[in-house]
C-alpha cells in the first residue's frame, strides 16, 4: 500500500525563508522520500526530515486517521464497534482481529471486557500473556499510539514499542505516544487524537493535515508502556532532541513549506500547551499490548 524511495540528501536551498530556515536549523536534511497511495493512487511524495547526520530520529508532517485497534470494543458481527468492521479486514483476511485457523474472527467470553467482541489486536503485544486474552494488546482508546506503515519503519528503523511525540499545529496541543501498530501514513490511536484536541471517532474522524510526528528510533524495548512510561520517556528523549526550541524552528518550517495550510490557520505554539514530565495525558493505566498483524489498511 505504501513505499518508501529516496535517500538522505541536504535540503537544497530555495527562497521565500530559506535562508532564515538555514540560520535557525542549520543541520537539515533529508532522509527519504515516502511515496503515499491512498484509494490505489500516488499523492506527492511525503519528505521525512532529520536533524543531523548523525541524529536517528525523524520527523514528518501528514493528517491522522483513527485507529481503535486493541480497544476490546473496538469490532463485533454487528459492526456496532468503536471501528466499522471493514477497517479490521474481511473473511480470509483479517488484520485487526485474532481469527481461528479456519480464518473466523475469534470472540471474547464471558471474563473478558466485552464479552461478544471480537479480539481486537495491535502489532504490539505483551507476550507475557495469555495468546487470546483481550488485555494483553495496546488500547486504542486509553494509550496514545501512532501506526506507521511498514515499509517507512523498516526505511527509518523504528521498530515496534519506539517513543513519539506528536504535535498539532492548528491548536498548540501534543502528546507524547508509543509506536504500537502496523498502519497507513499518518494514524493515530483514539486516545493520541483526544490529546491532541482532534475528533477521535474511528469511523468518522481524524484530521486531514496539521500534525507533526517525532519519532524516535531505537527508544522502546519491544514492549507495552504504561502512559506514565510513555510521558516519562518522551519527555526525556524530546528534551534531549532539542524540545520546542528545536520543533518550532525546524519541523514548522518544512512541514508549512511542504505542507501550506489555509490563511486562518493559527499560529503554533507547543509551548502554550506543554505538560509536565510523567503526566498522564490520556485516561487509563497501563498498556496491555502486541500482536501480528498491520491494522487500518483501508483506512486511508
Amino acid at each position: 500500500m505504501l513505499a518508501a524511495s529516496g535517500i538522505a540528501q541536504n535540503a537544497p536551498a530555495t527562497p521565500d525563508g530559506e535562508q532564515n530556515a538555514a540560520e535557525t536549523c542549520p543541520a537539515r536534511s533529508l532522509l527519504l522520500n515516502f511515496d503515499v497511495r491512498r484509494f490505489g493512487g500516488v499523492t506527492d511524495p511525503s519528505p521525512i526530515w532529520r536533524l543531523g547526520e548523525e541524529d536517528s530520529a525523524f520527523f514528518f508532517s501528514a493528517g491522522m486517521s483513527i485507529d481503535a485497534d486493541g480497544a476490546p470494543n473496538a469490532y463485533n458481527a454487528d459492526n456496532t464497534g468503536l471501528d466499522d468492521l471493514a477497517n479490521a479486514g474481511h473473511p480470509g483476511h483479517w488484520d485487526g482481529v485474532l481469527q481461528d485457523q479456519q480464518g473466523n474472527p475469534l470472540v471474547q467470553g464471558p471474563n473478558d471486557p466485552f464479552p461478544g467482541y471480537y479480539i481486537s489486536c495491535t502489532a504490539l503485544a505483551d507476550w507475557t500473556k495469555d495468546h487470546l486474552d483481550p488485555t494483553r494488546f495496546v488500547d486504542a482508546s486509553k494509550i496514545p499510539y501512532i501506526a506507521l506503515p511498514g515499509d517507512l519503519a523498516r526505511s527509518t528503523g523504528a521498530r515496534l514499542g519506539d517513543i513519539a511525540a506528536v504535535f498539532n499545529q492548528r491548536n498548540g496541543r501534543f502528546s507524547y505516544a508509543i509506536f504500537a501498530d502496523l498502519g497507513t501514513f499518518g494514524e493515530g490511536s483514539i486516545a493520541l487524537a483526544d490529546n491532541l484536541g482532534i475528533w477521535s471517532d474511528a469511523r468518522a474522524g481524524g484530521a486531514w493535515g496539521g500534525l507533526v510526528y517525532v519519532v524516535f528510533p531505537g527508544s522502546g524495548d519491544h514492549r507495552p508502556k504504561s502512559i506514565e512510561e510513555i510521558n516519562l520517556l518522551g519527555s526525556r528523549l524530546f528534551q534531549d532532541w532539542g524540545g520546542t526550541d528545536r520543533v518550532r524552528s525546524c519541523a514548522d518550517h518544512f512541514t508549512w513549506r511542504h505542507r501550506p495550510w489555509p490563511p486562518w490557520t493559527p499560529p503554533w505554539d507547543p509551548k502554550a500547551n506543554e505538560q509536565p514530565a510523567g503526566s498522564a495525558a490520556a485516561s487509563g493505566t497501563a498498556a496491555d499490548t502486541v500482536s501480528a498483524t498491520a491494522s487500518h489498511a483501508t483506512a486511508n
